[in-house]
C-alpha cells in the first residue's frame, strides 16, 4: 500500500534496515506497507548521500508573515483590541516592504492563537474602589467558611427595561477572555427601570425592597430600620452577625 506525504526519521531508519537485512525491495513494501518506489528511493537516497531524515520542511512557499511579522501584529493588537481585521492590515502594511492582504492577515492571527470575540461586560470599577477592594480581601484572606455563614449582604440594583445592544468585536487569544484590554465596561444609567433593595445571608434570602424613587440617606435609614434589624435580630440572635454593605453615598452618609 503506498503512503501519502513524506516519512519520518524512523520510517526511513526502517527501511534501510530491512534492505540491509537482505530483503528485497518487494519484500520491504509488504512487510512495512510503503510502495516499491517509496523503498527504492530512501534506499537509495541513503546509499548515494547518507540520507536519512527528510528535508521537505524545507519546501513549499514561505509564510509572508514570519516570526518577526507575527510580534509586530501582536503589537498591533495589544495596542488595539477593537481594530477591525481592514484596520490591521492596514497598519500592518505601513514601512513594511512586502504588504499582505486581509486573507493572510486572518489566517496569521489564527496561526497566533487570535479569535474574533464578543468582550465580555463587566461593572465599571474606579481605581479608589479597586484598592479598597483589594484591602477587603487581605483583611478577610483567613476568615473560613463557618465566619463568612454570619455575613448578611446587601445591595441595591436597577434593572433596566432597556440596554444598548452594540456589537463591538474584539481580537484576543483563548485564555485572554479576561484581560482588562478585552472587556466593555458597563454602567447603571439610562432608560426606565425597576431601583431594589435586597439582602441575604448563609441560611437564608432577606427581604426585597422596592425603591419608588431616589435612593438617599434618609430613604436607607429608613429601609434600615425597618427591615435590617428585624433581619439580624431574628437570624443572629446571639448578636455575633455583621451586616455588609457596599461604599455607595447613601451607604457612607
Amino acid at each position: 500500500m503506498g503512503k501519502k506525504g513524506d516519512l519520518s526519521n524512523f520510517e526511513r531508519g526502517m527501511v534501510v534496515g530491512a534492505r540491509r537485512a537482505g530483503l528485497s525491495i518487494s519484500q520491504s513494501a509488504q512487510l512495512l506497507g510503503f510502495s516499491r518506489t517509496t523503498i527504492s528511493r530512501v534506499y537509495k537516497e541513503w546509499c548515494e548521500k547518507g540520507k536519512t531524515s527528510s528535508m521537505r520542511q524545507s519546501c513549499g512557499r514561505k509564510c509572508l508573515v514570519d516570526a518577526r511579522g507575527q510580534r509586530r501584529m501582536g503589537r498591533l493588537i495589544q495596542a488595539d483590541r477593537r481594530a477591525t481585521l481592514t484596520e490591521i492590515t492596514t497598519r500592518y502594511n505601513r514601512g513594511m516592504q512586502q504588504s499582505i492582504c486581509e486573507a493572510t492577515t486572518r489566517t496569521t492571527l489564527r496561526r497566533m492563537g487570535y479569535n474574533s470575540r464578543r468582550p465580555h461586560r463587566v461593572p465599571l470599577i474606579s481605581t479608589t474602589n479597586r484598592k479598597k477592594r483589594l484591602q477587603f480581601a487581605r483583611a478577610h484572606q483567613n476568615w473560613t467558611v463557618e465566619d463568612w455563614k454570619n455575613v448578611a449582604w446587601s445591595d441595591g440594583s436597577r434593572f433596566l427595561l432597556r440596554h444598548s445592544n452594540g456589537r463591538v468585536r474584539i481580537w484576543r487569544k483563548q485564555n485572554e477572555n479576561m484581560d482588562p484590554s478585552c472587556l466593555v465596561t458597563t454602567v447603571q444609567a439610562g432608560g426606565g427601570g425597576v431601583m431594589v433593595w435586597g439582602m441575604f445571608s448563609w441560611h437564608t434570602l432577606g427581604p426585597l425592597v422596592p425603591i419608588g424613587h431616589r435612593l438617599n440617606a434618609t430613604a436607607y435609614l429608613s429601609i434600615v430600620s425597618d427591615h435590617v434589624h428585624p433581619f439580624m435580630t431574628t437570624m443572629y440572635p446571639s448578636s455575633d452577625g455583621y451586616f455588609q454593605q457596599d461604599n455607595a453615598p447613601c451607604h457612607k452618609a
